[in-house]
């Protein structure tokens, strides 16, 4: 559009119900996972005997954590140990089919999936870039210490949120699988609770 202005044309652009597109809200790849003291997420048996202890009212959290996530991603030995579990008839151990439940495998898988599992076996960068462009809630990278580690030297790991545990075990499975690494994080917060358990929310500097 042209105007006369002074002597002067001036032109100049008129949008007409034009909006921005509304910002997609990134989902969050979140390590949520308790340790001990000295750094470990399970005794080397894949044992947490460790945390079978009172907890306070609240659970630390993790109800308010659950509601905000809707897919959990587990390594193929974490999902093994939970099926153990299942067979021994352990409590809360059972999939949750109301979340999807991705298992990463680099082994053949010999049966089918449990109902709300399914099995992974793509590179990481391509398979969070596809999981990431859907809307949704976070998602709950359940561990353990090989699939973090993965995830995390894929720059695919966005918080973790520990809950360390006033016990020390002495050896076991580590937080994250052993390499040289140099991984800055930044605190979110630091939450105590009444039985010594510290909760330390942090943000991985990318």
């Amino acid at each position: 559009m042209t105007r006369q202005l002074n002597g002067t044309r001036e032109e100049f652009r008129v949008t007409i119900g034009v909006t921005a597109p509304p910002m997609v809200r990134k989902r969050k790849i979140i390590v949520y996972i308790s340790t001990s003291a000295d750094g470990f997420i399970a005794r080397a048996d894949g044992s947490v005997d460790w945390l079978d202890r009172p907890r306070p009212k609240g659970n630390y959290g993790m109800g308010a954590f659950y509601k905000s996530i809707d897919t959990i991603l587990w390594g193929r030995k974490t999902c093994d140990m939970a099926l153990d579990f299942q067979k021994k008839g352990v409590p809360g151990s059972a999939f949750d089919t109301n979340v999807r439940n991705y298992v990463f495998t680099r082994r053949p898988v010999q049966s089918a999936a449990p109902a709300g599992v399914e099995f992974v076996n793509e590179p990481i960068k391509t398979f969070t870039t596809r999981l990431q462009a859907k809307k949704g809630g976070n998602i709950w990278m359940m561990g353990g210490a090989g699939i973090i580690a993965s995830f995390l030297d894929e720059g695919e790991i966005d918080e973790f949120m520990l809950h360390v545990i006033p016990t020390f075990i002495g050896e076991g499975i580590p937080l994250i699988a052993p390499a040289r690494r140099t991984v800055p994080l930044k605190l979110i917060s630091c939450t105590k609770f009444p039985d010594g358990v510290v909760k330390l929310h942090y943000a991985v500097r990318k």
